[in-house]
């Protein structure tokens, strides 16, 4: 299996590195956050990327989203301290291919990474029980909610405003693929709970969300 671990703490990365290596798994590539790990996804294209959540520049669920976006046959594999169930619903959400503790043991870590090769999510019984009770649980609808925007939605958003509304000059205008705009675009309308770009730019404008003379 070809690797790339995403993580900003490089002693971890390299032990880590070692332990992968001596179980026959070769990775390819390092980086110390996620806009490194994308770039990596895009020239490389491994199997799987082991992704810390909490990183400089670019954290680990905003890099999960762009490489399920731009990269579908590229698993990527949450490898974090946090178990804070939101993050864990959120990855899932994100398109990430499991979410594993850093605090398994090497075992059981590799056992999951293996089921991951057959097509099996990384996920360990505890924490899929959370996950089934989150997906099984009637879903609360909120309101408009803008708090909920990303700053790379927010820029979007902005572009939108400004009158630049199609996916090949909104990719253009922000260095992005297309089907990375589509995917932001699609994430802004069910934040929003709007059908449309055109509500959401009156959206955005009636609620001062961005500034129109921007």
């Amino acid at each position: 299996m070809r690797l790339i671990i995403a993580d900003d703490h490089a002693l971890f990365r390299q032990s880590l590195a070692g332990l992968l290596a001596a179980r026959g798994h070769e990775v390819i590539a390092e980086a110390a956050n996620g806009r490194e790990a994308v770039a990596q996804v895009g020239r490389l294209r491994p199997d799987v990327v082991l992704m810390d959540l909490s990183m400089p520049e670019v954290d680990g669920l905003t890099a999960t989203r762009l490489i399920s976006a731009d990269f579908p046959g590229v698993k990527v594999v949450i490898l974090t301290a946090s178990d804070d169930d939101q993050n864990l619903f959120e990855a899932i959400r994100s398109g990430a291919q499991g979410y594993l503790l850093k605090n398994l043991d090497a075992d059981a870590f590799f056992a999951q990474l293996d089921g991951v090769a057959r097509g099996e999510p990384a996920i360990t019984p505890a924490l899929a029980r959370r996950l089934m009770r989150e997906l099984s649980s009637p879903r609360k609808e909120s309101a408009h909610d803008p708090d909920a925007l990303t700053a790379r939605e927010l820029e979007v958003l902005q572009c939108l405003v400004s009158g630049v509304t199609s996916n090949r000059n909104l990719a253009e205008r922000l260095g992005v693929s297309e089907n990375t705009i589509k995917f932001h675009v699609r994430n802004i309308l069910d934040k929003l709970h709007l059908s449309n770009r055109a509500q959401v730019v009156a959206f955005a404008l009636k609620n001062r969300l961005i500034d129109a003379g921007h």
